[in-house]
């Protein structure tokens, strides 16, 4: 009888880990980060990414949002570049499920056992800083995840922001939250 309490914490968690995002990040370790105090965005990179002109800004606005925060100011003489870079992918999980128990399902109540799969578009957002001065990379954090293809754009938006939000918290390197 205890597994049907631990049921709903389970399919909770669950649900939780999948609108997670995945984040890493990576840096020059010669590099002064304190010295960065304007940025502009990279157009000639950011025109390449393979994505909407909608989501482009979306991105562009929650990066710009993140680094105003971080105390960072636009400039026309930038000392870091950002650029960005999509990627998205098709994912199945397979769960096999050969217990019986009764439960909620979504789509009847009764016994729930058997294969389901799960399909989804995962997305991986590379954030680039480039030192302006040196043209070289400076940092990159990466961040990856399900996507929401609802076609509701406000959960799409907030879910841009989360990727952003997530990966600007491992810049500037050393203070994490």
């Amino acid at each position: 009888m205890k597994i049907f309490k631990l049921l709903p914490v389970a399919l909770l968690f669950l649900v939780a880990s999948c609108s997670s995002v995945r984040v890493t990040s990576d840096y020059d370790t010669t590099t002064d980060f304190s010295k960065f105090k304007t940025f502009a965005f990279y157009k000639k990179g950011i025109d390449k990414v393979e994505i909407s002109d909608l989501d482009k800004r979306r991105i562009l606005k929650a990066i710009e949002s993140e680094l105003l925060a971080k105390g960072l100011t636009i400039s026309e003489d930038p000392d870091v570049l950002v650029n960005i870079f999509t990627k998205s992918r098709q994912k199945v999980d397979v769960y096999n499920n050969n217990s019986m128990y009764f439960g909620w399902h979504p789509w009847y109540y009764g016994p729930n056992f058997g294969t389901h799969i799960s399909k989804y578009t995962e997305g991986t957002l590379f954030v680039d800083l480039i030192d302006a001065k040196t043209k070289e990379l400076a940092w990159q954090g990466i961040g990856s995840g399900a996507l929401n293809t609802s076609g509701n754009v406000t959960k799409k938006e907030e879910r841009i922001k989360e990727f952003v939000a997530e990966i600007m918290t491992k810049y500037p390197p050393g203070i994490e939250k």
